[in-house]
């Protein structure tokens, strides 16, 4: 067991309140365009855009449970060998069965989630009023032992708990409970709190280690991290003991998937995707379904911190630096191939082809977190502002009502087109998805923003993001409340106002961003300073004091290891925490061609993207002089240049002028 002293914790969202310019905007186009259009998503309400099905289900298997009131009702009985059901007309689906993938459930669950966290913040009677209606119709569909899952309610109980490699039951319980907890703490309502217990006690009475249970686990993974919100919330060991068991068992021979299958063991090569090839504080590489797999360690995470678990800590940090060190993306993205979503070898990051789902960066950023509060190393706070600003935010254009499930970083729209392997790749981001994850857990992710700024201990305030926001935070003899004005991501100041009526000292440790070789603070001279792991610690007895902070963002050229075989003699262009990309809008069609100049320096100016404005970068580069008209294959002749000016934009921002080419990495 390790020293939990050396722990930090979660802020509670009600502590802060965001003042950001960036930010607020953000979350104000959630609360106002994203989650309103995604309720009529989830309800088939878009037109042209992909149905989801989502809340038809729940509708459906309230009315069935009705129906079986009537004792002489016979409950109906489908096929569940089918991955993705759909209806013969889409405009008619018929009233009780099932549509859509077996994990469709989840949608509404993330999504109350967002509105939960949007509620917290600001009350909106409107929208609470719909949340609960919705809450109704969910728990409608619920049985009277527990058991919430539209897939197999609707089709045939009697297989629940049958494949749970494949079907979701766990991962859609996962996502329940912390769309319920999220709920009750931002409304004290209890109703679908209830309802997330019941079926976690309902799941802990078919599986678990005692005999006579299925010894199973998720398949997809994310009831870990559920289950420790959920202990921690209502302090029942028994939760805490489900979500342990779930990581314990992981990975454990024989491994219940082949069993559950009846399947020879392989030696775990099959299992590698769900990442149950080795128990989890035995994994060295991060492999397999990229989103399962940052669900699982950010779960590991958690119940490291719960109990103090010195293994899962070091297990945790092992598979951090695989990803971050060997398989992770410039722009935080992960998972690199399209099969299976999945990670691929180590430093295969391929550009135009790359997967980098916005729900794996979303859940790279949940790990970030959590590993911040094992230990504050700013390692761990650089990636998650690399994934909030970059990998995670470029899924959702600015209107807030298009949505990208991939995240390349090239983009040629003839290939995405023509070239099968790259059907994956959209130029442009879409309305909906038939399995559209990432639009609502990105809404949750920028609902909840506040409570990854800071972490806290009974005697220390941790500031990990520059978010313009206020913290109030009770001390053991007084209160400190920390007012922070910020100019990211587009500037490098920060003014914090500290008020502290406490008698005893107090730590505000201070994330040194990795991307800045000169970071200046002014104020509290006469405070107790250390550095540590990138964080500056100033400790004093606080009154009041104000700290002026200067990261100077000076547009930088960056390189990939040169085991990175895509990104050779290329470099690509960062400012601050974002990343830049070329778009066709600014510099034209066939931007291969183009080069970059690396001596010539960069030149910020503000520009206009879909009523928005963001900060540009101006350089100098070179455009290739085409070849055309000669053969496909000719002698070789040194290519001649012409100069040009080229234009770089966020990354986070491309796709909103239309469709066209896109690229981050260039030559130089």
């Amino acid at each position: 067991m390790m020293d939990q002293a050396n722990f930090s914790f979660p802020v509670e969202l009600k502590q802060v309140r965001i003042t950001d310019d960036f930010w607020e905007k953000e979350i104000r186009l959630v609360r106002e365009q994203v989650v309103p259009y995604q309720w009529e998503a989830l309800n088939d309400r878009v037109p042209d855009a992909e149905p989801s099905y989502c809340i038809h289900n729940f509708k459906a298997a309230g009315k069935l449970n009705e129906q079986a009131k009537n004792k002489d009702f016979v409950r109906p009985v489908y096929s569940v060998e089918r991955f993705q059901h759909l209806p013969e007309d889409p405009e008619k689906p018929e009233e009780t069965r099932f549509y859509g993938f077996v994990f469709q459930d989840s949608d509404y669950a993330k999504w109350i989630e967002a509105v939960a966290y949007l509620l917290e913040q600001q009350p909106d009677p409107e929208l609470e009023r719909i949340a609960d209606e919705s809450i109704d119709i969910v728990c409608a569909a619920q049985q009277p032992d527990g058991y919430l899952d539209t897939f197999y309610i609707l089709n045939d109980l009697s297989k629940r708990f049958t494949n749970l490699k494949d079907y979701h039951e766990l991962y859609c319980m996962g996502h329940l409970i912390e769309g319920a907890v999220a709920y009750y703490k931002a409304t004290a309502k209890r109703k679908l709190l209830d309802a997330a217990c019941r079926y976690a006690d309902c799941v802990a009475e078919h599986i678990g280690p005692e005999e006579g249970k299925l010894r199973g686990y998720p398949g997809h993974e994310v009831a870990e991290m559920a289950l420790a919100k959920l202990y921690e919330l209502t302090g029942e060991e028994r939760f805490l003991r489900l979500g342990q068991y779930f990581l314990d068992e992981r990975g454990r021979e024989p491994c219940y998937f082949d069993l559950e299958h009846q399947l020879k063991p392989d030696g775990g090569r099959r299992n590698r995707y769900y990442q149950a090839h080795k128990p989890v504080r035995e994994q060295e590489e991060a492999v397999g379904h990229a989103v399962r797999a940052v669900y699982l360690y950010s779960g590991m995470a958690d119940f490291a911190r719960l109990t103090g678990d010195e293994s899962l800590k070091t297990a945790c940090r092992r598979l951090w630096k695989d990803i971050v060190e060997r398989k992770m993306y410039l722009t935080g993205g992960i998972g690199a191939t399209h099969i299976g979503e999945a990670f691929s070898f180590a430093y295969d990051l391929p550009n135009d082809t790359a997967y980098a789902e916005t729900c794996a960066a979303i859940g790279m950023a949940f790990f970030a977190r959590r590993m911040l509060e094992l230990e504050a190393d700013s390692e761990y706070g650089d990636v998650l502002e690399r994934e909030i600003y970059n990998g995670a935010l470029s899924g959702m254009d600015f209107s807030g009502t298009r949505f990208f499930y991939v995240n390349p970083l090239e983009v040629l729209p003839e290939a995405c087109r023509e070239d099968s392997r790259k059907e994956h790749v959209q130029p442009v981001r879409q309305k909906w998805f038939g399995c559209s994850c990432c639009p609502p857990n990105l809404a949750r992710l920028i609902g909840s923003i506040g409570s990854y700024v800071y972490t806290q201990r009974e005697d220390a305030v941790f500031v990990h993001l520059y978010i313009g926001s206020r913290l109030e935070k009770q001390l053991k003899t007084g209160s400190l409340r920390l007012e922070m004005e910020s100019w990211f991501p587009w500037e490098g100041k920060v003014r914090l106002k500290i008020e502290c009526d406490a008698t005893e000292p107090c730590t505000v440790a201070l994330r040194m961003p990795g991307w800045c070789g000169d970071c200046r603070v002014k104020g509290a001279e006469d405070a107790q300073r250390r550095q540590e792991k990138g964080y500056l610690y100033l400790t004093k007895v606080w009154g009041s004091e104000i700290l002026e902070l200067d990261f100077p963002m000076e547009a930088r050229l960056v390189q990939a290891d040169s085991r990175v075989r895509e990104d050779i003699g290329k470099a690509a262009v960062m400012r601050g925490p974002l990343v830049y990309c070329m778009e066709q809008a600014d510099n034209g069609e066939n931007l291969h061609l183009l080069r970059l100049e690396p001596e010539a320096g960069f030149t910020a100016c503000s520009l206009e993207i879909a009523g928005r404005q963001v900060l540009a970068l101006k350089g100098k580069g070179w455009r290739q002089r085409p070849t055309e008209g000669q053969r496909l294959y000719s002698v070789y002749t040194r290519p001649q240049f012409d100069p040009v000016s080229l234009t770089w934009v966020p990354y986070y921002a491309w796709a909103n002028r239309g469709e066209g080419e896109m690229q981050v990495w260039s030559r130089i």
